[in-house]
């Protein structure tokens, strides 16, 4: 068997999919050009405006870079293999697009957690916010968000890289951890084990996220003013991690129980595969820009206002 590094993977998830690749290019294409620019808007937005130097808009900000990172470690490759004859990843290709989708991932998911911390000081103790979430906390939790989320996946991507592979054939439009695993011909029993570590630290992730959320319910049905404050900044908060909770259900059903079909089944198949990559960047700046009065009325402000021309003296 030849050596890891000098494998090719096959990803087979287009092979019934390339009657319309056209169509699915120009799709693709127009989607990702869409999520680049309305994620851009929104952190050019909070970046220019000062008054937008805020914990909840820099944290915003945080969301859309990781969102921009998860969708561009889809569609490049994606857009290359609908007008490729062939669809082949090199392992080391394979393993830097795990590496950077599950980066996503857990940046994603870390981050939520993160916001729903600093929505529960806002409205539980607005009086001591200021104190708590200063500046140099700010940073402490960015990096924490990120240190957290690459070491999660550096620790996957070391687990996953000692295994002996055996098959080369991905039925995916992409690579994933779980694919790789599985085409493994050795034990794998470190990566489950480390798998259900994983999921442990996501429950309490979402542990802590459920906890903020009863302190915030309570204290926005006692006070008209919270109320507001969550209906403008908890909510889009709470849709956006239903959203991106679901389309990771979604993917793991898919990868564990997915089965194999043709024509309109795979491209359903594909479709939910790459829904955790495709919606929440897409969606999360929509909802955000909709729901927060300051950051849509900067934008719609930037995108009407025009410099008053000055006439020439006379």
């Amino acid at each position: 068997m030849e050596n890891n590094s000098q494998m090719v993977f096959v990803l087979q998830g287009l092979n019934d999919s390339l009657t319309n690749r056209q169509i699915y290019f120009s799709f693709a294409l127009m989607s990702y050009i869409f999520t680049l620019f309305i994620n851009l808007t929104l952190i050019v937005t909070v970046c220019l405006e000062k008054s937008l130097h805020e914990p909840i808009y820099i944290f915003l900000c945080n969301l859309c870079i990781n969102g921009i990172c998860g969708a561009s470690s889809f569609y490049p490759k994606l857009l290359h293999d609908l007008l490729a004859d062939s669809h082949v990843i090199t392992y080391a290709g394979c393993l830097a697009q795990i590496f950077v989708a599950y980066s996503y991932i857990f940046c994603e998911f870390t981050s939520l957690t993160v916001m729903a911390y600093d929505r529960y000081l806002a409205i539980c103790k607005p009086l001591q916010y200021r104190m708590l979430m200063t500046a140099q906390r700010v940073v402490q939790l960015l990096l924490l968000t990120w240190s957290f989320s690459l070491l999660e996946t550096t620790v996957g991507i070391i687990l996953t890289s000692r295994l002996p592979l055996c098959r080369r054939h991905i039925p995916r439009i992409f690579c994933t951890n779980w694919e790789v695993v599985k085409l493994s011909c050795s034990d794998t029993t470190a990566n489950n084990i480390y798998g259900f570590v994983l999921m442990f630290s996501h429950l309490l992730q979402t542990g802590l996220i459920l906890v903020s959320y009863t302190h915030l319910i309570r204290a926005s049905l006692q006070l008209h003013s919270n109320r507001r404050k969550f209906a403008q900044t908890c909510l889009p908060h709470l849709i956006t991690l239903l959203i991106f909770t679901s389309s990771l259900v979604f993917e793991v059903m898919y990868s564990r129980y997915g089965g194999g079909g043709g024509g309109k089944l795979q491209v359903l198949q594909n479709t939910l595969a790459a829904e955790f990559l495709v919606v929440p960047p897409l969606i999360n700046p929509i909802i955000y820009g909709i729901n927060l009065h300051q950051i849509r009325s900067r934008i719609a402000h930037n995108l009407t206002h025009r410099p008053d021309v000055q006439k020439p003296q006379t």
